[in-house]
């Protein structure tokens, strides 16, 4: 009989913001939901409502909404949300000022500290005040080549105080990833720090941040935070002065909040770049906090007091997803460095230590951990925990059963999907709902998701293109420089008119639930069937001696022909038994289109530097054809193992 892995109780469902937020919608709205899928219904109906309510209902600071509530409604692009309202995102997320934690950090074992609400308040104050000294006004761009810290997020509500624009990358990017993404903005302050840590080792980045400062010339202030030395060497960069120099003149005071407005841009950040330069994709201010809020309190559960964790660096919209959780007056817990520290263990020491309630991690670190044989249920007290999620590629069957069998079994496990083109999400958790093996529980609230083949024809419980049929806050204002509008509509809107189109290949379920198969892009297409990379990869991947696989179309003799590269476990090499279990294990499981023409094995697999395999990269090196902006990549050495295999040319 099919069985939910996880359902909440009745105590813990009416305890729930979604809960709360239901009965508010009845009581002020006239919203006569009697279940999570009314619900649904009325906010992708009534969309200009329901936005109002998320408004009011999460307490948003600012002058608003106003009427009206959307103009231009039917038009992607091209409507706008709350014209009238103004805001400032970094007063809606220091809204809290008391002698309670708002940040812990961990980076890995070096370094650690804690920052109360107060503390962080005078902190963003005198930063506030030194960029605002240094000229940097409403809609400048302050860049930042940082870890995951405090310091950072001390820097982007200084930014965000003023109504400049925050833009980070994580300091493991060379300096090419680098130039190629804040080049493009101009960046009038660039904040950097000393060097971070990696396995217990200390990377100097100083030459690099020399080199980048050198080649920005709209750059006026280089702003160094001291991380993995006491008083770092600045006589090589120009325009350089330690942070703490920089603020030194200034004491804190009430901190002054610009409010501009709903859609003045707040973020910029990058495609992954691996077809080319990075695309500058421009967020508001209005949109990013309206979704934030939305999908941490009423997705997510998050309340005041809660610990949040999401693994992640500051080159992933993951941190700017997590730092907004201090709207929700939540504590961040920031950790900067491997996860797999202590055998894989640190991860799960922070939550134990630091009483993590709601833990947020890639897809990947799950099988990683489940493939080391971790059992943190066994080995931590993590009573605390509450939720586990998971994004930045499918979460397998397998690993539901994992985090259920070896991490806690009374959990929300929440599989959650957007992008960094939204910078939040279209699938996502419910908290107040049964969680199915293998599935995204719900599409978000007022997100209009669906599914269409390749005519614009809606389907459902079949496979086809993830699209969102009405506009939403959180779409882009679009791309940086982009005057026309001409790249931001061919990214989204040119298969499908005035519906957003995400790359994404999506099927509902008959619970109502979502499972993601991949990107669309990659699909391939053995005699003209379409296939999902994660239905091969999830098969693969159940077998011990798989760590992990990518897989590709390779044109041949007219046609597409799946090939399938492996990473094996230390110490094993593909034969041909092992190469005839891995292509048993999908047939007997898929279908036999699935099963690829080849296996082969490789030492290692490209990704980006937020852990996504690059399944274009890979099958442009292997027709020799070019990989743009290599330097996207955290491993861009490994595209030469596919390079002219000699497996390949028969």
């Amino acid at each position: 009989m099919d069985q939910p892995l996880w359902q909440p109780s009745a105590e813990r469902i009416a305890n729930t913001n979604l809960t709360t937020f239901t009965q508010y919608v009845a009581d002020h709205y006239g919203c006569t939901a009697q279940s999570y899928e009314d619900l649904q219904l009325w906010s992708c109906r009534e969309r200009e409502t329901f936005w109002h309510a998320i408004w009011n209902y999460c307490g948003v600071i600012g002058h608003g909404p106003g009427f009206p509530i959307l103009v231009n409604r039917e038009r992607m692009p091209g409507a706008r949300w709350f014209p009238e309202a103004r805001l400032n995102f970094a007063e809606n997320l220091l809204r809290r000022n008391d002698d309670t934690l708002a940040m812990v950090f961990w980076g890995e074992e070096q370094v650690s500290g804690k920052v109360t609400w107060c503390e962080l308040h005078h902190e963003v104050s005198r930063l506030s005040q030194a960029l605002r000294a240094q000229g940097v006004n409403a809609g400048d761009r302050v860049a930042a080549y940082v870890p995951n810290l405090p310091g950072s997020v001390i820097g982007m509500l200084a930014t965000a105080s003023i109504g400049a624009v925050w833009s980070s990358c994580s300091p493991d990017f060379g300096v090419q990833g680098v130039l190629d993404r804040f080049g493009q903005i101009e960046p009038k302050v660039l904040l950097a720090v000393d060097g971070y840590f990696h396995m217990g080792k200390r990377i100097d980045v100083l030459p690099r941040v020399a080199e980048i400062a050198s080649h920005l010339p709209s750059v006026e202030k280089v702003v160094v935070i001291p991380y993995t030395m006491g008083d770092p060497p600045l006589a090589g960069i120009p325009h350089a002065v330690n942070v703490h120099d920089f603020m030194a003149p200034f004491e804190a005071r009430e901190i002054e909040f610009t409010r501009l407005p709903f859609d003045h841009p707040l973020y910029i950040l990058y495609s992954s770049g691996t077809t080319g330069v990075p695309k500058c994709i421009v967020h508001g201010a209005g949109g990013t906090l309206l979704q934030h809020l939305k999908e941490q309190q009423l997705h997510t559960d998050v309340k005041p007091g809660d610990r949040l964790f999401y693994y992640t660096t500051c080159g992933w919209m993951m941190w700017n997803w997590l730092i907004s959780g201090l709207a929700s007056q939540a504590t961040l817990m920031l950790y900067d460095g491997s996860p797999f520290v202590r055998r894989g263990r640190i991860l799960w020491d922070f939550a134990q230590s630091e009483k993590i309630t709601i833990f947020g991690t890639a897809a990947k670190y799950i099988d990683a951990i489940a493939k080391l044989n971790l059992e943190p249920a066994r080995t931590h007290d993590l009573s605390p925990l509450k939720a586990l999620l998971s994004t930045g590629s499918p979460l397998a069957p397998e690993s539901f059963d994992y985090v259920y069998r070896a991490i806690k079994r009374d959990l929300h496990l929440a599989s959650i999907s957007g992008g960094t083109d939204i910078v939040s999400c279209f699938a996502l958790g419910n908290p107040a709902a049964p969680v199915w093996r293998g599935e995204i529980q719900t599409p978000g609230l007022g997100m209009q998701v669906e599914v269409f083949d390749d005519e614009g024809r809606a389907l459902r419980r079949e496979k086809g293109e993830l699209v969102c049929t009405a506009p939403f806050p959180s779409m882009p204002l679009g791309f940086w420089k982009d005057e026309d509008g001409g790249k931001y509509h061919a990214a989204y809107f040119n298969v499908f008119p005035n519906v957003w189109r995400h790359g994404d290949y999506l099927e509902y379920t008959e619970h109502g639930g979502l499972i993601i198969y991949g990107r669309s892009d990659a699909v391939l297409n053995p005699g003209g069937v379409r296939i999902g990379t994660a239905e091969i990869y999830r098969q693969v991947e159940k077998l011990d001696e798989v760590e992990e696989s990518i897989a590709i179309g390779q044109d041949w003799n007219n046609d597409v022909r799946v090939v399938l590269f492996v990473r094996l476990r230390e110490g094993i090499a593909l034969d041909e038994p092992l190469s005839k279990k891995i292509m048993q294990q999908v047939r007997d499981n898929t279908t036999p289109r699935h099963v690829p023409d080849k296996v082969l094995q490789v030492t290692d697999i490209p990704r980006t530097r937020s852990g996504k395999i690059v399944e274009l990269a890979v099958r442009n090196v292997v027709h020799n054809l070019p990989v743009k902006n290599v330097e996207a990549l955290a491993n861009p050495e490994a595209l030469e193992l596919f390079r002219n295999r000699a497996e390949l040319l028969s």
